[in-house]
């Protein structure tokens, strides 16, 4: 909830300074409380998430071990890698087959944009720092958030092992922006996959997302239009559609949202996302033997990435 360049911070939740005295903090807290609580007018999920940034930073311990990992109070130049990119990977365990670059499409615009937005001439030491990323308008910080919801999700198949291939990034149009975060293939089926983080806790109605920070975006109806590109072009068909979020955004772990034209929708938390790829979409057709060896082939064959 609160790890998120989209998210308020646990401070900004309570309505303190990162600076402000235990004494003040607990003051707002209770303050918080008695404005949110459902009982009295208030808002059911923002009453859960002033209790949840009271958990993270309500003792001296919780609080001091909370700013080192999220980098909330400190200075330009911290160390904190939170949002950098990952650190390349030395191990030897077998790996699913992994082709394009989770994220770097969006990291690169980021880059590109948070350098632009402090202006000409201004030196950016580090483009990831809490305090700066923070201050940016909503448009570039989601821009991040994006770009480490696909990378978790990559490191996620990754896990999997050789039974599975993924491609990221894959171009479903002209703007490079219009592209299927992942297509996944295993033997549990073949499956788009999109790696959302809309800042907050969201909704469903009608087979579609829905919640105060998307606006007019419908990503359901974006992902299955991008499949059908895919799909039309490598001559595969798509065994469902998964939309991955942060698992505080989300009720449950795996919501399913029906079907549309024969391909089956759910939404599911990121740590629920391993179990749903093995176990496969309800639904969903599974695919095995030569048949994986030509769809596999097939997108090898087609598939361009941004």
């Amino acid at each position: 909830m609160f790890d998120s360049p989209l998210s308020a911070s646990a401070y900004e939740i309570l309505e303190v300074d990162p600076g402000v005295d235990d004494v003040e903090l607990r003051r707002a807290y209770r303050l918080r409380l008695r404005q949110t609580h459902p009982d009295t007018g208030g808002d059911a999920a923002i009453f859960i998430q002033v209790q949840r940034a009271w958990e993270l930073i309500g003792t001296a311990e919780g609080r001091a071990a909370y700013d080192r990992r999220t980098g909330v109070t400190h200075e330009a130049g911290s160390e904190w890698s939170g949002w950098r990119p990952p650190p390349t990977r030395t191990d030897t365990r077998p790996r699913a087959r992994s082709y394009g670059h989770p994220g770097g499409w969006r990291r690169e615009r980021y880059l590109d944009l948070i350098r632009e937005w402090a202006g000409r001439g201004v030196e950016v030491p580090d483009p990831y720092d809490p305090a700066l990323v923070r201050s940016a308008p909503r448009d570039l910080r989601r821009l991040l958030a994006d770009a480490l919801a696909e990378e978790a999700t990559a490191r996620t198949v990754s896990d999997l092992g050789m039974g599975f291939t993924v491609w990221h990034d894959v171009a479903a149009g002209a703007d490079a922006d219009d592209k299927l975060d992942h297509v996944v293939l295993g033997p549990s089926g073949l499956y788009g996959v999109m790696s959302e983080d809309f800042g907050g806790v969201v909704g469903f109605r009608r087979g579609e997302i829905t919640g105060p920070s998307l606006g007019t975006r419908a990503p359901v109806t974006a992902a299955l239009g991008r499949m059908r590109t895919v799909a039309k072009a490598a001559k595969v068909r798509f065994g469902g559609a998964i939309i991955v979020l942060p698992d505080d955004d989300l009720s449950q772990a795996v919501t399913p949202l029906g079907t549309t034209r024969g391909v089956p929708v759910v939404v599911v938390r990121r740590s629920a996302l391993a179990m749903v790829l093995r176990q496969g979409v309800p639904q969903a057709r599974a695919i095995g033997g030569n048949e994986l060896f030509d769809v596999r082939t097939r997108l090898q064959q087609t598939v361009r990435f941004v």
